[in-house]
Order: C-alpha cells, then sequence, then structure tokens
C-alpha cells in the first residue's frame, strides 16, 4: 500500500502560554501544501521478526529504532495484532524544516494500516493515538486548513483562504531544534486571534501575522532572516517562518520570479 505524505506550513504561529505540563499553548493555523513524502509498506512472504524500513531521497531521518513510522507501529501494536512490516519510506520533505514530515509520515502510516488491516478506527481515535507521537500529528488525520490550539492538537475547520495563491517554500539545508525553539520562546497573549487576523487584506498580514519562532531562528540563522527579505523584494504579499523552522515560505498573488539567488534554495513552488 502506498501513500503520499503531505507537509505543511503555519501561518502565523503565536506561543501564548508555558503549560504545568511543560509543554507550550499555541495559536496557529496548519495549511496543508503539495510537498510530499511516499511511504510504502507490504507484508513479508515469510516469517519475520522484526520490521524492515528502507529510506531514500533526503537522508536526514533517524535510525530505524528512532523512526517516527516505527514509531507508529509500536503505538498501534499496543492495541491490535499487526505483523511486522516492509517499509519504504522516500523522504522530499526536510527533516528539522518545520513543515511536519516526520509527523505527516507517521499520521500517514496509522491511517494506511488502519484501512490494510480493517481496524476500524474513526478519524477521532486516530487523532488519539497520533497525538502520542507528536503534537501536530493530529493534524494530518485529515489535513485540511485548520485553526490549531492546546498543543497544536485542537483543531477546528478554517476557511481555505490562501486557495488560489501561489506559494514558494525555501529551505536553507539546516536544521532547528524545537525543543531549543520552545525554550527561547517568549509566550505572551496576542492582541488579536488569528481568525481575526486573517481576514484582513492580504496587504495587511505582512504587518500583523507573524511566527513567535522567528527571533529566535534569525538569531541563530541570520540566512534565514535574509530568505524572508528577498521574499519580499521579489513581490511576496506575506512571508513567514514555517513552525519552528527551518523553511520559509512566501506567499503571492501570482506565479513568482524567485531571484536566481534564491534557486538553490527552493524546495517547492505551486498553487495552494
Amino acid at each position: 500500500m502506498i501513500t503520499f505524505p503531505k507537509a505543511k506550513i503555519n501561518f502565523g504561529l503565536r506561543i501564548t502560554e508555558k503549560r504545568p505540563d511543560g509543554y507550550h499553548d499555541i495559536e496557529t493555523i496548519f495549511y496543508p501544501v503539495n510537498l510530499a513524502d511516499a511511504l510504502e509498506f507490504v507484508m513479508f512472504k515469510g516469517k519475520a521478526e522484526v520490521d524492515e524500513l528502507v529510506v531514500t531521497g533526503l537522508k536526514i531521518v533517524p535510525r530505524h529504532e528512532n523512526n517516527i513510522i516505527i514509531k507508529a507501529l509500536q503505538r498501534l501494536r499496543k492495541d491490535f495484532s499487526i505483523p511486522y512490516l516492509k517499509i519504504h519510506l522516500h523522504k522530499a520533505i526536510p527533516s528539522g524544516a518545520g513543515l511536519g514530515g516526520g509527523s505527516s509520515d507517521a499520521a500517514s502510516a496509522i491511517k494506511a494500516i488502519n484501512k490494510y488491516f480493517g481496524l476500524s478506527m474513526n478519524d477521532q481515535e486516530m487523532r488519539s493515538l497520533a497525538l502520542d507521537l507528536g503534537s501536530d500529528c493530529p493534524f494530518f488525520i485529515d489535513p485540511v486548513p485548520s485553526f490549531a490550539t492546546g498543543r497544536g492538537e485542537i483543531l477546528q475547520p478554517a476557511n481555505p483562504f490562501l486557495d488560489g495563491f501561489f506559494i514558494a517554500i525555501l529551505n536553507p539545508g539546516v536544521s532547528i531544534s524545537t525543543k531549543e525553539a520552545y525554550i527561547n520562546c517568549h509566550p505572551a497573549k496576542p492582541e488579536a486571534p488569528l481568525e481575526k487576523l486573517i481576514r484582513l487584506p492580504a496587504d495587511d498580514w505582512k504587518k500583523n501575522i507573524k511566527n513567535d519562532f522567528e527571533e529566535y531562528a534569525f538569531k541563530i540563522y541570520p540566512v534565514i532572516n535574509d530568505m524572508k527579505k528577498e521574499l519580499y523584494r521579489s513581490g511576496a504579499i506575506y512571508s513567514s517562518l514555517s513552525g519552528s523552522g527551518s523553511s520559509v515560505f512566501g506567499i503571492y498573488e501570482q506565479k513568482p520570479k524567485i531571484p536566481a539567488k534564491l534557486r538553490e534554495y527552493v524546495i517547492f513552488e505551486g498553487v495552494l
């Protein structure tokens, strides 16, 4: 069985407070994009005693036992009898890039295994299981534009307000630790909710919709700030870090002409 786990961008990201459990409450919009990995699994023909995972494409993923797909399988096996599998993951979404690649892989694995083995879990049950693997994993069970609060697991459908816009996603080839990014953040309540801000004219997004991780990301990797500035110079109506980084995206009203100096960093261009 083969699936294509999509990436996401964060349109706005405010860190509103630190919770007693050590996590942080956030406010963001998860928006799916068509940059995708490819995930395939088959059953062994003979007896097997361990899952087999082969990774191609980008080589920036954890070792077998730490891969989030293997963790998803281990979590599923607490509740269901699932045979060991041969898995092929082809990576196109960079890791540590703020695009949710690993979380999407895990959620896609849960959905595919649920369907293939007839486990009969509904979406809410799959989201609950996915949350054990990561705060943004539940979004990828049904990746439609969504307001996200809490740790990122409380989801409400959002109007697909970016549909028809063009997007360019750039990645500088560096990885930012989400844990370190949170350690260096400064939680604060936003003056206005994202639900209100996205209804502003698109020309007003730049000065009103923020990503609280940018200060830290720009400090440790100034090239990310440079990329954002260049995207604006190239005609973007809005540009931002995605998640805790390191990817930056630009939103355009028409197909952009990306400057030559940025071309090597482009990992995706297309219509939203």
